[in-house]
């Protein structure tokens, strides 16, 4: 979630793209291991301790694909700040046809996550379709935030060619999207929603958030809103000039917003005037948490850890109905309203911010009605993610405070690679549910001064965060063309493509080529680097050995002090009983790598090895081959040379 105040200014990240072809492959014949290397290995199966994940084989490793929806089918190019949707364009639902649909599949896509698709506040004027206006001063730039949800029950009007045929475009969408292969993400927030809710489309007898509440009180157990009692409501103080649409005059742009009494803030904020680095255009939901902290809801079952979602559900099931906050019930029939229009699963937007238990009772109500249902949450404490898999029975959590932020930090030359295996480490008896990514809306854009420098630089980065575990890959609309994020939209600043204003993403505009999908505006660069994510992403969810076990190379190689291997370079294994991989990274902008890289005797075994065996690298050409030598210690070497940024999956040929 990204809804704080940024301060306005312009960061120029100039493109100094390398060519992917130019990473070319380069392994060395099967030379032996250096005498001093051999020496050290000695006894061969007590050279190092190695980090093994014991796993089940699963389904093939998910892509998902995550499209901001309103940007992904503009063309226009104007980038004007505070532009209107007339100035500066807005794609549309109909603009996901089945070629550019299928262009999203070609990346080895299984789930679209359409970003921004429930109705959230917006600007524009659609009174005469019975929608309310939206007031500037609490909507966070032009076309408003995807995370200040309005309308539950219906989507974002400005998507639609008809506003007023809004959640039939969107059904027809989810249609063309199963049509061509592939399942489908929305957004649900459950910790906060707009200051000025309104459902149009709500089923009969379906009540607003706060309809019922008992707005006396600060807290009541089925009041969905925490209330700031005998004050109203005050616009934040604006820092640094800003100014409602950049300043352009609105009938409702006036500094003032009516609420009373004040309601919390959605990031927890109690004041009646919130900072402006609150989440000030949200208000937080209730979900049986009293303003001390304790709980007012039943408690579940540490050993429920344990249970299945149908165990869970029945735990709810048996509770009294009066236990159970109306918040919660609220969410439930909002989750089962988008299962049955045909949306395989949600995306949960900040969701340490709300109770496990509840996430216990949501999700085993949804696995109840769809259970291959794919459930996501953004939680960044790792003290938490435990919990919220096991007892809130989430599919999958972001990996970003430890991988994400680790690649990063390598990529930008201030951590060496040996931190890698120590964050898989920590997450190893959770690894499948931990979600990898490089850029997502919340992120800066790896094509930019502050992230990589160049697009290129993070496809060593890429491959581990791919291929080192089961768990799902994301990838960001615009990622696979090195999109910078260098607009200056409106609210906000660059590096990041703007979540809040009507902008054009230039370098997917240029592989979108006015609805060709073909790349015929795009540069050499931004071709190659397209081709290398479709080989990687196909590739990762097509390898058997991407679903068995993992075993990291990397200690071993210290410890041994394997000549030429380095703080830049990082290795592991992947197997089954079907394949079995090596892949190794140089993360050096400049230098090529070169080293015999050990392969203990232990693994060996489980790969049932005897003998010298042929290498394939199925990542850059099936045709370009080395070998694993076997050596009289029992280990074996295999020579790799890599050139910068290069990295190799090489497959043994049995």
């Amino acid at each position: 979630m990204l809804l704080s105040f940024k301060p306005f200014f312009i960061k120029k990240s100039p493109l100094a793209c390398i060519t992917a072809l130019g990473l070319s492959l380069s392994l060395s014949g099967c030379q032996q291991a250096n005498t001093d290397t051999q020496k050290a290995q000695q006894p061969s199966q007590a050279a190092a301790p190695m980090t093994q994940t014991q796993q089940v084989s699963t389904a093939e490793k998910p892509v998902v694909y995550q499209v901001f929806t309103r940007l992904y089918g503009n063309t226009n190019t104007t980038n004007k700040p505070w532009g209107t949707i007339a100035d500066n364009g807005i794609g549309k639902f109909s603009d996901f046809t089945d070629t550019a649909l299928q262009d999203i599949k070609s990346l080895g896509t299984t789930h679209v996550w359409y970003t921004g698709v429930p109705h959230h506040a917006v600007i524009n004027d659609y009174t005469h379709i019975g929608i309310s206006d939206d007031d500037p001063d609490v909507v966070k730039g032009r076309a408003g935030s995807p995370y200040a949800v309005k309308d539950y029950y219906n989507v974002n009007p400005d998507l639609a060619t008809n506003p007023a045929n809004r959640l039939a475009e969107f059904e027809a969408l989810i249609e063309r999207t199963h049509a061509n292969g592939m399942q489908v993400i929305i957004d649900i927030v459950p910790n906060h929603i707009a200051r000025n809710y309104h459902s149009v489309s709500a089923p009969k007898g379906e009540k607003d958030f706060g309809a019922n509440d008992d707005t006396t009180q600060i807290y009541s157990k089925h009041n969905n809103f925490y209330y700031v009692i005998g004050e109203d409501f005050v616009v934040p103080d604006a820092p640094n000039g800003y100014a409602p649409l950049g300043g352009d005059v609105h009938p409702l742009s006036d500094g003032k917003f009516t609420e009373s009494p004040a309601k919390w803030t959605g990031n927890g904020s109690r004041l009646a005037k919130p900072d402006a680095n609150d989440w000030y255009e949200t208000v937080k939901i209730n979900y049986g948490v009293k303003p001390d902290g304790s709980h007012d809801f039943p408690t579940l079952p540490a050993e429920y850890a344990t249970k299945t979602a149908a165990e869970h559900l029945a735990f709810w099931q048996a509770q009294p109905t009066d236990d159970i906050p109306d918040s919660w019930r609220k969410f439930e029939r909002i989750a089962q309203y988008w299962l049955a229009k045909g949306v395989d699963g949600f995306r949960y937007d900040m969701a340490e911010m709300v109770p496990v238990e509840f996430w216990s009772y949501l999700n085993s109500h949804i696995k109840h009605t769809n259970p291959n249902a794919f459930i996501l949450a953004e939680v960044y404490n790792p003290n938490l993610y435990r919990d919220y898999i096991h007892l809130g029975k989430m599919d999958y959590l972001y990996d970003k405070v430890d991988l994400y932020d680790s690649l990063k930090a390598i990529i930008q030359g201030k951590a060496s690679t040996a931190v890698i295996a120590k964050v898989q480490a920590k997450v190893s008896d959770i690894e499948q549910h931990m979600l990898h990514f490089l850029e997502n809306h919340d992120e800066q854009r790896i094509n930019t001064t502050d992230f990589a420098g160049n697009a290129f630089n993070a496809l060593p980065a890429m491959v581990v965060s791919t291929t080192l575990s089961r768990s799902p890959t994301l990838l960001y609309f615009g990622q696979d063309v090195g999109e910078q994020g260098a607009q200056m939209a409106g609210f906000g600043q660059p590096t990041r493509t703007s979540i809040f204003d009507y902008v054009g993403v230039p370098a997917h505009q240029r592989w979108m080529n006015n609805g060709k999908f073909d790349g015929g505006q795009s540069t050499q660069d931004e071709k190659a680097l397209r081709a290398y994510y479709q080989r990687l992403l196909n590739l990762s969810h097509k390898a058997p050995a991407l679903t068995g076990d993992y075993i990291e190379l990397d200690t071993l190689q210290r410890q041994l002090n394997t000549q030429g291997y380095d703080d830049e370079v990082f290795a592991f294994s992947r197997f089954n009983a079907e394949q079995q991989l090596i892949i190794v990274s140089n993360f050096s902008r400049q230098q090529s790598k070169t080293f015999s890289l050990v392969v203990p005797h232990s693994l060996l075994m489980q790969w049932n090895i005897t003998k010298n065996t042929v290498l394939t690298d199925l990542l850059n050409s099936d045709s370009l081959v080395t070998q694993l030598i076997l050596h009289s210690d029992n280990n074996a070497t295999i020579d790799v040379q890599l050139a910068p940024l290069q990295s190799v999956v090489m497959a043994l040929q049995r």
